[in-house]
């Protein structure tokens, strides 16, 4: 019997972590959060406002079975190790399981597995830490503030204006989108013109007279460039220089799902679900092992520990001009800067030598990561940028072009970004270069341009509200809330994306905006940090924000539901489109006098026989939506089945056959077609 117990989020990372520790360990995952804030008590916060914000947590539908299952783990144990993620939101969860089952002060160790493989593992075992409280507090209060706010701004609109939520950092982000759009829709374009000397080989633009720089706002101001040249372009000034082009930091969590956003068209959530198989363990030809260092952080900095064999790698396999140095970027505000930045586990696991053992997905992410971890220690690439001014009776015209004499780091991340020359012919310092072709053109300046998720992300991140790790859930909340939709996988409000956000910003402008948020998220660091409070934060919070809602209660005007277009057949008063729980419905307007629901009369969809009775199964819908296949003789008859029954009956026990998946398959016996 193992007497030592390590927990873990994910089943995933405990059969990973299985792999590396002896008999005497015994690794068991609690499949992320146990519990959770109680739905009870004021205005359903599961928070006790009045004795200092005390919460009161419950166990998460359906982890009951896992709680009791882990508390027999534990009193079987003579030591736990609590693993859960090494963040905020991990620390949470093991102060979660130590509080929940039990566990005593000296009876548990805190252990961080910044990577999984079989020696960062047995060396997090070794060195185990204690659970930091006030990280814990943090997480807390982040989440006693986002159930608050939650609660309280989602009931006011629901019954207001019929909109389905509203939240701390979604309703900020909600409103960059929006404020984005009334950016375009108040877009005046402007006017301008373009001249281009066209010669055989490349082309030159005018961009000045004389000493001024020119801009041209109508026809006439061109034609009269045009009128004034001649055909000799001499040349002024030539200047060829080295240029040096930097590789990027390796990816902190905002920057890989930007890059694999515009490089690999992968959305935020499947970005760090690839990224989280990744960083839990791959099963090789030899081994199961973490490909990638965990990948929510907001640090560009690397270990000792891989750079020093990187930079060997690089200059076995490419020579020594391609060793680079290490990149420091400037401290910004709101780093946490808890672990190192997302890398590799081994730079010798390249990955076309393990590509066999990936998904088509996990590959791409994989490379991406590689390979911009590598390049972030190699050398600048060097181009040779030539610029050559021409005149043309006092207008100037220029051109550029470039060489790259030197590919540095874009040796191996040149799939990833443009470097293709632009050559230019050999031209003396005095010659006269002739033309009589040349492009006038007319242009109108072109409103900002919608947020792309990566560029949404970008904006929050500088910004500084929200955190990386929350971005994807953020983004698919104002998505599946019908806040906006994608034209052209760029974001545009819908109707009821801006309704939400002005009636918020009518009653909660200082709230909900982006220098409140991130001011929130650095009192919830200095929380982290043992500098504030974590319930003097919440008194502060509440105290400025309950008496707005209620306000909000008061006067924020209802706004009428839409009519349906004909009049109720029991009291003659129009039909209105109401929405419930499970989606729009048509009732009367006269409610709560008349009580009038229309009902939908629905397809009736018939799939077979009934094998009980001498009834029909059909499709039948779930109130949220699902669909399972049932008797029309209900009650009298109870067959029911989520599988659909595909109306044959099976050749070896004549019972139905039903369809799982890509397969078809005897709802009895194991015959399968």
């Amino acid at each position: 019997m193992a007497k030592k117990l390590v927990i873990v989020e994910s089943p995933s990372k405990s059969k990973t972590i299985g792999k590396y520790l002896g008999d005497e360990y015994k690794v068991v995952s609690s499949v992320g959060h146990i519990r959770d804030l109680a739905t009870t008590g004021q205005y359903g916060f599961g928070v006790d406002i009045e004795n200092g914000f005390k919460p009161n947590y419950i166990p998460i539908k359906g982890k009951s079975g896992v709680i009791k299952e882990l508390k027999k783990d534990v009193k079987d144990s003579e030591i736990v190790y609590l693993a859960s993620d090494p963040d905020r939101e991990g620390e949470a969860i093991a102060w979660h399981l130590k509080d929940a089952l039990g566990i005593k002060d000296n009876n548990y160790k805190r252990v961080l597995f910044n990577e999984i493989t079989h020696d960062k593992v047995i060396d997090a075992i070794n060195h185990p830490t204690v659970i930091d409280d006030n990280l814990v507090k943090s997480q807390e209060t982040r989440r006693i503030l986002d159930r608050i706010i939650g609660f309280r701004l989602s009931k006011l609109l629901q019954s207001k204006i019929g909109a389905k939520s509203a939240g701390r950092v979604q309703s900020v982000a909600l409103k960059l989108i929006v404020d984005r759009e009334r950016e375009i829709e108040a877009f005046k374009p402007e006017e301008y013109w373009t001249i281009t000397a066209i010669f055989p080989e490349y082309e030159a633009n005018l961009f000045k007279y004389k000493k001024d720089d020119i801009e041209l706002h109508s026809e006439d101001e061109a034609n009269k460039v045009l009128d004034a040249l001649s055909e000799k372009y001499s040349v002024e000034s030539i200047e060829k220089k080295e240029k040096a082009k930097h590789s990027k930091f390796p990816f902190i969590t905002s920057t890989l799902q930007q890059e694999a956003s515009t490089k690999l068209g992968f959305p935020a959530r499947k970005t760090m679900s690839i990224a989280q198989k990744l960083y839990e363990g791959i099963d090789l030809e030899n081994e199961t092992v973490g490909l990638i260092t965990y990948m929510r952080t907001d640090s560009i900095r690397l270990s000792d520990d891989f750079i020093k064999p990187a930079m060997k790698y690089i200059e076995e396999n490419y020579g020594k001009k391609y060793v680079g140095f290490i990149k420091k970027g400037k401290k910004k505000e709101n780093v946490q800067d808890a672990h190192e930045a997302i890398r590799p586990t081994s730079v010798i696991r390249e990955p076309l030598k393990i590509k066999e053992y990936l998904s088509d997905d996990e590959f791409k992410l994989y490379s991406l990561i590689y390979k911009r971890t590598l390049a972030s220690l190699m050398s600048d690439a060097i181009v040779n940028q030539t610029t050559i001014i021409f005149d043309n009776n006092d207008y100037k015209f220029k051109t550029t072009g470039s060489i790259l004499i030197f590919d540095g780091y874009l040796k191996i991340y040149k799939d990833y970004e443009n470097s293709e020359d632009k050559i230019l012919p050999e031209i003396g310092d005095s010659e006269v270069c002739t033309t009589t072709d040349v492009d006038c053109s007319q242009h109108f300046t072109k409103p900002p341009a919608r947020y792309s998720e990566a560029k949404l992300i970008k904006e929050m991140e500088e910004l500084g509200i929200g955190r990386p790790s929350t971005y994807a859930t953020i983004i698919d909340t104002i998505k599946s809330r019908n806040y906006v939709i994608l034209e052209e996988k760029k974001f545009k409000p819908t109707e009821m994306g801006v309704e939400t956000t002005d009636k918020l910003q009518e009653f909660f402008n200082d709230l909900i905006n982006t220098e409140y948020t991130r001011d929130m998220e650095n009192d919830l660091d200095n929380i982290a940090d043992g500098k504030l409070i974590w319930n003097e934060l919440l008194d502060k919070f509440y105290n400025l924000f309950e008496p707005r809602v209620k306000n909000a209660f008061s006067d924020m005007e209802k706004k009428a539901p839409e009519e349906a277009g004909e009049d109720c057949p029991e009291c003659g008063n129009p039909l209105v489109i109401r929405k419930g729980r499970y989606g729009d419905f048509v009732a009367c307007s006269n409610y709560p006098e008349c009580k009038y629901i229309k009902k939908e009369e629905k397809e009736v969809i018939e799939i077979m026989d009934c094998p009980l009775c001498e009834g029909k199964i059909i499709e039948k819908p779930t109130r949220r939506g699902k669909v399972f296949y049932g008797c029309n003789n209900y009650p009298k008859c109870k067959f029911a089945t989520w599988d659909k029954p595909t109306g044959e009956m099976c050749p070896e026990c004549g019972k139905y056959l039903v369809q799982k998946k890509d397969k078809i398959k005897c709802s009895e016996c194991e015959y399968e077609k």
